[in-house]
């Protein structure tokens, strides 16, 4: 497959969100969707670092249209409010890019009381979906298929998920290692894909009813030069050499092509209706994994964690 985000078709009057868009790859997917006349809503945690980032971007292009909404995936009080505030700003939705993660970090826990990568990675963008899909639905009935995106970004690091794919019995998983804990919570972000695609994508009973289309991705963007690769590198792990060695053969992305699968997905006009509910690496290297695991294909999965998933977030107090 080839693209290039010079493609995508004009955007103007469509309103796009995207998580963690003051830097690396969610920065890149911000700039070329506004670059194409989107309304572009920055979700960042810092005021400052999302100034700076739109002040950046609008040197490039003066006539972007980007807003920032801040939000703080570790609390998700501010998720909730995140959400309740686009909906006070705006009527319709055409594509959720749900971008931010954090990776392989040492074992805490959110103020909420769960492990800080399953929440941030997963649980907070899980929140943040159920309380858009309203108005992504309501935007979706009106549009022809297509019309309305959502995108999850996930990672060839789900090959790490602890076996059986999610410890529901402890899905901090304390005493497993950063890697296991990341690749459960990206294994998430492709099972929460599979569900949403089964529930209102093509050929889904939404669909068929008229009551909204949408087509929904998930994402492994490859090996990318982003801040969480770089952290990942001075936390001293055995990565660092991993690496290095891959930056000398080339085989790490600049975050601006990294943004590119992203940008496809969620916008272009080349992607299909059967495309819908994928697992997307557009840019594959020599030696990178492509395939999905046993776990990220079992759809019994998908929908236990779709339950636990609700269960849970009801129980606190997250959605009705």
């Amino acid at each position: 497959m080839t693209f290039h985000p010079s493609t995508l078709p004009d955007l103007k009057g469509k309103v796009f969100i995207v998580t963690g868009g003051n830097s690396g790859i969610g920065y890149y997917t911000v700039a070329h969707l506004a670059a194409h006349g989107a309304h572009v809503y920055m979700c960042a945690r810092s005021p400052e670092k999302a100034t700076a980032a739109i002040a950046n971007i609008k040197k490039m292009h003066p006539a972007a249209k980007i807003e920032f909404l801040q939000i703080d995936l570790m609390d998700l009080t501010s998720v909730v409010a995140a959400a309740k505030r686009f909906l006070t700003l705006e009527t319709s939705l055409h594509g959720l890019v749900n971008n931010a993660g954090i990776m392989a970090t040492p074992f805490a826990m959110t103020k909420d009381g769960h492990e800080v990568q399953w929440q941030t990675n997963y649980l907070a963008h899980w929140v943040f979906t159920a309380h858009l899909l309203p108005v992504l639905r309501r935007t979706a009935k009106a549009l022809p298929p297509g019309g309305v995106r959502i995108v999850n970004l996930s990672s060839s690091g789900h090959l790490s998920a602890p076996k059986g794919g999610i410890n529901f019995e402890d899905p901090s998983l304390k005493d497993g290692s950063p890697w296991l804990r990341y690749g459960q919570s990206k294994l998430a972000n492709i099972l929460h894909t599979k569900t949403l695609h089964k529930t209102y994508g093509p050929g889904s009973l939404s669909a068929r009813n008229g009551e909204g289309e949408i087509w929904v991705s998930s994402v492994h963007p490859g090996l990318v030069e982003t801040n969480l690769a770089t952290s990942v590198v001075e936390s001293g792990s055995g990565m660092t050499r991993v690496f290095s060695v891959l930056r000398m053969f080339g085989l790490i992305w600049p975050a601006e092509k990294g943004s590119w699968t992203s940008l496809f997905c969620v916008a272009s006009q080349d992607m299909k209706a059967e495309q819908s509910g994928m697992y997307f690496e557009i840019f594959h290297r020599f030696g990178e994994p492509r395939w999905q695991s046993g776990a990220a294909k079992d759809g019994k999965l998908a929908e236990r964690l779709e339950e636990w998933t609700g269960e849970v977030m009801r129980e606190e107090g997250w959605i009705q």
